[in-house]
């Protein structure tokens, strides 16, 4: 089935503000932030256990490794699985089957690794069900002409949670022990399983959904999804990008930064700044992006998803630290101007039906092989050193969305050469 995308128009009221007023989508929205904070609560709380000598340093990879492959197992079964059934719904049983997990995390904290581990997979496997739903939900319930300020508004709740969770882990341990705070992480996936709203009566506002068909194997209806895909040169194009940088500049940096803060500058004050700047770069990225309308949207983001090669590139020179704080601002920047219009062209121009599959592909590749990078990098900077191999990633960076920039349709993300430039600016 083919659809015709929908350009976005300028018939609704501007602002994020317009777009969190809507009850719908503040209940999307309330629910992906809680799932966020749970997602990104998990680590620090299992890294305070090993401070607490809960659990060894060895213990917690394990649980973080098992994490991860529960989530990369399940991004695709969660795409098909949103294809097939109401979205809702399957964010409903993903995330009651995150918060049912967590309790056993604590349960084997210190006593069973296999049972800590197992419960980490099912953990992960909630969150991977959960990201192509709620992107296909958000397409559901928002009208294309708020659609890129609500993917602003879902990015920005993910920025936040990036900085409010380590702090709020750290202020709740002053109160309470390990396995408290791994309750605390449970329950808030409750509110991320059982706040998201049903679409409107009749069509969504992303369109007709594909009709139901004879069932398949998982394996041939995510194949579909990859097809579908493949429609689009510009998405193809633009993921493999998005997969290099992360695979080598996002790697690269999380390897690099900590040595560069300890060994060049003596202090960890480097590391904690940087970090902070690409926050605070990712979150004003969000705000500009939920109001500005390039006429080439495509290039645009491709140019700000290339601004990641200033993170290597200023760990790689003896610059001030000021530099690499400003590097990593800009770094921040561009990811933000570049994810939200992917997200937004990605569920404008892919067939409804097939929406989350593809996003599961997007999550899949592009989060997928970032740990492939990081286990990869620090053996490459034992063998050829670590400015060769910053050098080769801040090149990668800034080439891999150059040559996306030449696919067909990259100019407007569309495979319509009238999309690059129908959004009047407000």
């Amino acid at each position: 089935m083919t659809t015709t995308p929908v350009p976005e128009t300028s018939g609704t009221p501007s602002g994020p503000r317009s777009v969190l007023r809507d009850p719908a989508f503040l209940r999307l929205w309330t629910a992906a932030t809680a799932s966020g904070l749970a997602t990104w609560a998990l680590p620090f709380v299992l890294g305070l256990a090993v401070l607490d000598r809960a659990l060894t340093p060895a213990g917690l990879g394990l649980a973080l490794a098992a994490r991860t492959a529960g989530f990369l197992a399940a991004v695709p079964v969660g795409g098909v699985l949103a294809d097939r059934h109401p979205r809702r719904v399957v964010v409903l049983w993903a995330g009651l089957a995150a918060a049912l997990a967590t309790p056993l995390i604590a349960a084997g904290l210190g006593r069973s690794a296999l049972l800590m581990c197992g419960a980490a997979a099912v953990v992960g496997a909630g969150q991977g069900a959960c990201r192509p739903a709620f992107q296909a939900l958000t397409a559901e319930v928002v009208d294309a002409s708020r659609r890129q300020r609500a993917n602003a508004a879902m990015t920005l709740a993910v920025r936040i949670t990036t900085l409010v969770a380590p702090g709020l882990t750290a202020l709740l341990a002053m109160v309470f022990d390990t396995r408290t705070l791994l309750l605390v992480t449970g329950l808030l996936w409750l509110p991320a399983a059982l706040l998201p709203p049903a679409p409107p009566a009749g069509d969504s506002p992303a369109g007709p959904a594909a009709p139901a068909g004879p069932r398949t194997s998982f394996l041939t209806e995510f194949a579909d999804g990859v097809r579908e895909a493949r429609r689009h040169p510009w998405f193809m194009a633009g993921l493999a990008a998005l997969t290099a940088v992360i695979a080598t500049g996002y790697s690269a940096t999380g390897v690099a930064l900590p040595l560069v803060s300890r060994d060049r500058y003596g202090t960890e004050a480097v590391l904690a700044g940087a970090t902070t700047a690409y926050v605070a770069g990712a979150l004003a990225g969000a705000l500009i992006i939920a109001r500005l309308r390039p006429r080439a949207q495509g290039w645009a983001a491709l140019a700000g998803l290339a601004c990641y090669g200033f993170a290597p590139l200023s760990l790689l020179l003896p610059v001030h630290p000021l530099v690499v704080a400003g590097a990593y601002l800009i770094a921040g920047l561009g990811i933000e101007l570049f994810n939200v219009p992917w997200f937004t062209a990605t569920q404008r121009e892919v067939d409804p039906g097939l929406l989350a599959r593809v996003s599961s592909l997007d999550f899949l590749l592009s989060y997928g092989l970032a740990p492939v990078g990081l286990v990869l990098i620090a053996p490459a900077m034992d063998l050829f050193g670590w400015p060769a191999v910053l050098g080769a990633c801040a090149l990668v960076c800034f080439l891999a969305p150059a040559a996306a920039a030449l696919a067909p349709g990259a100019r407007g993300f569309s495979r319509r050469p009238d999309t690059a430039a129908v959004t009047p600016r407000r």
